[in-house]
């Protein structure tokens, strides 16, 4: 992680942190080895699967929850899912070689995020006619290739990427309509969390002072149809989040905040 992705340098401090998010009551454990921060640079497969195979294989050891794997390799998404991970984060919605077929034979649900350009260059002045149209054809082609290529629509999450290759307002603009991307009928996952632009609206330069921002951009994603929120703050959303679910649905219009796992990694 940008954020805080230096303070895990091993398998047993991975496992400590994420002890405490499921005590936080998390619902999903992502872990990804590789960074893909603007301006990241890319790693090897070997480091990348040094680097995530036995955290995953502690986590699905001690922890009753299920695994995510950041990753966009092919050879990492396999070895991932055979070391206890059933769901498959790619930035690049499984368009490198190899990928799409790694993920149709591990069985794993998969995240479809949009990405303009890469992570290495992807905030260098990205542009849209409009964004919110662009990254919704960008996500209707690739569910589309996917089911032709085999994977079923039942095992696929979207995710508009926010901060991938996007300036705040087009951020903002995703946000404001995020009901848009509930027409695929997928759960919909937003990351927004201690992003760029949360610290840029709120004046705060230090990724951990941008709670109070993170904490209102979930909340405005959950009422606009986000199913899954990825967070650094477990305990913050999760509160968030209940005060959320409490309003009686005829008040307030809402999404699911606690999506069927076992119906979606079954």
């Amino acid at each position: 992680s940008f954020s805080d992705g230096a303070e895990i340098t091993d398998a047993n401090s991975a496992l400590n942190l994420a002890a405490r998010m499921v005590e936080d009551g998390v619902d999903i454990l992502d872990v990804g080895g590789e960074s893909t921060r603007p301006g990241a640079v890319a790693i090897s497969v070997q480091e990348e699967l040094d680097r995530v195979i036995p955290v995953i294989a502690a986590l699905k050891a001690r922890l009753d929850k299920p695994i995510s794997v950041d990753t966009s390799k092919p050879e990492v998404m396999r070895a991932a899912v055979a070391a206890g991970a059933v769901l498959i984060n790619d930035v690049y919605a499984l368009r490198r070689e190899g990928a799409l077929q790694a993920a149709i034979d591990s069985g794993a649900a998969v995240v479809l995020m949009h990405m303009q350009g890469e992570p290495g260059t992807m905030q260098q002045n990205p542009e849209y006619q409009d964004v919110v149209e662009d990254v919704a054809r960008f996500l209707t082609e690739r569910i589309f290739s996917c089911q032709m290529a085999g994977l079923d629509k039942k095992r696929m999450i979207v995710d508009p990427g926010f901060g991938f290759g996007k300036s705040t307002a087009n951020n903002m603009t995703l946000l404001g309509q995020l009901k848009r991307f509930s027409q695929f009928e997928c759960p919909v996952l937003v990351g927004l969390s201690r992003k760029a632009s949360i610290g840029a609206l709120t004046q705060q330069s230090e990724p951990k002072a941008r709670l109070a921002g993170s904490l209102a951009a979930h909340l405005i994603a959950a009422q606009r149809g986000a199913s899954i929120i990825r967070t650094h703050d477990v305990r913050a959303t999760v509160d968030g989040l209940r005060i959320l679910a409490a309003i009686p649905p005829a008040l307030v219009e809402k999404a699911n905040v606690s999506p069927d796992l076992a119906a979606l990694f079954g």
